[in-house]
């Protein structure tokens, strides 16, 4: 095991653990507080859930916004700032909601809270690609999750027992091990970003002109392939993200299954995702992205519609089983087909666009279901997933066939095969 281990670790550069320790720290941190943020607010404000998924939709805004700017400014100024801007602005905007005396300024603090909490993701996931050889990228973001999810597996068990002594733990902790991972890093990470060279457009000893590099966002409006990459990817996740926002009130109001079954099927997906992604990604790497795609798709179509038409503990189990195994395929795929869509200097913005498919369904994944759940049928909700998700997946073999979508061909071709040699509108998909 020791000897595996050490193996494992000798594959990747020092620079690559270094991410994944930090991304660790700060996830055990935001995992502390996340999971007790709802019932902080309710005790400290004496306010209602109503409010209480108000601001939650302010942050998710402001997210998207503060996605989008961190996207262009760290291809412009690179990663490392930008991560450590993130790391101690958003340490510092959470803990000033301590300082909130009524909930008109917690509305107001969680602007600066959904901006800067988010500002740094695209750098986060675009230092990955940055450190990586293309062909580990896949297995890169698959251990990105696993590390995430063994944070959010041990942080709320800290969590718990810290709210109860004091919410104002949960908020001091996850400030602080912002500010622990800035340090590290400031010290120890080296900037990955291709340097961005400005060049004045004038004329150049061979008479040409010298175009100025782009910092803004046309150039992936006009990219169509990647548009359409990121709307599938956009009705997945609306698919997604109803295991987490919808199935609890559901399997209670309609199973009768209470809160702690919910979390023993969700902590299997956990588990899951710790001990299996890593291994699963190895075994699927050399197939064509699009198929994984295509793959955790039908699952994921499987899976949610199972949920209108079952019944019991073991089936609901059974159900997250499927999810969960569709989840280990799509979810680092995802982030390696973007690192492939982007250009190396362009990687931050195509991070930031890709970063929508999932802010957007989280923001109104909910709304939906209440409206379906309220007006149609409660298990509406799981048909329209598995609806969607069979679409998507039709969308993705698609994907893979170039002669469909013959923008594909400009941005995947046959490894070791030198782009002039490979017609543009033919070129077969390489694999993950």
């Amino acid at each position: 095991m020791l000897k595996r281990a050490g193996n494992l670790y000798r594959e990747y550069p020092q620079q690559f653990w270094l991410v994944m320790g930090a991304t660790f720290i700060d996830r055990l941190g935001g995992a502390l507080l996340f999971p007790f943020f709802a019932l902080f607010l309710t005790d400290a404000f004496d306010v209602g859930l109503t409010d209480v998924g108000v601001l939650f939709m302010i942050v998710t805004v402001f997210g998207i916004v503060g996605s989008g700017i961190g996207g262009a400014l760290s291809d412009r100024y690179g990663r490392k700032k930008m991560i450590l801007f993130g790391l101690v602005v958003s340490a510092t905007t959470s803990l000033s909601l301590l300082f909130a005396t009524n909930f008109n300024q917690v509305y107001f603090v969680g602007v600066f809270v959904g901006f800067f909490s988010s500002i740094a993701g695209p750098s986060q996931q675009a230092i990955i690609a940055d450190i990586l050889p293309e062909e580990q990228h896949n297995e890169g973001y698959a251990m990105w999750r696993v590390v995430a999810n063994v944070a959010i597996t041990f942080g709320p068990l800290i969590g718990g027992i810290l709210a109860g002594y004091s919410y104002a733990y949960l908020f001091i902790i996850d400030a602080s091990t912002s500010i622990i991972t800035a340090i590290i890093l400031a010290f120890l990470l080296e900037e990955s970003a291709p340097v961005a060279k400005v060049v004045e457009a004038d004329v150049t000893a061979t008479g040409e002109d010298v175009p100025k590099p782009t910092y803004g966002y046309m150039p992936i409006l006009r990219d169509t392939a990647f548009l359409i990459f990121v709307f599938l990817t956009l009705l997945m996740v609306l698919a997604y993200t109803q295991m987490y926002q919808t199935l609890p009130v559901y399997l209670r109001d309609q199973h009768g299954i209470p809160p702690r079954g919910y979390g023993y099927i969700l902590s299997i997906n956990a588990a899951m995702v710790v001990l299996l992604q890593f291994w699963t990604t190895r075994r699927i790497k050399h197939w064509s992205p699009f198929l994984i795609m295509a793959a955790g798709s039908i699952l994921y179509a499987i899976g949610f519609a199972m949920y209108g038409f079952v019944s019991g503990m073991a089936l609901f189990i059974l159900a997250m089983v499927i999810i969960t195994v569709g989840e280990m395929f799509t979810a680092p795929t995802g982030q390696t087909l973007v690192a492939k869509f982007a250009p190396a200097d362009m990687r931050g913005r195509y991070m930031a666009i890709y970063g929508f498919s999932w802010a957007i369904p989280s923001a109104m994944g909910l709304l939906v279901a209440g409206l379906l759940t309220d007006n149609v049928h409660p298990n509406a909700i799981w048909y329209l997933s598995g609806v969607l998700a069979f679409i998507v997946t039709l969308g993705f073999l698609a994907m893979h066939q170039p002669e469909r979508v013959p923008l594909i061909g400009r941005y995947f071709r046959p490894s070791n095969v030198p782009d002039e040699d490979v017609a543009p509108a033919m070129a077969e998909p390489a694999s993950a």
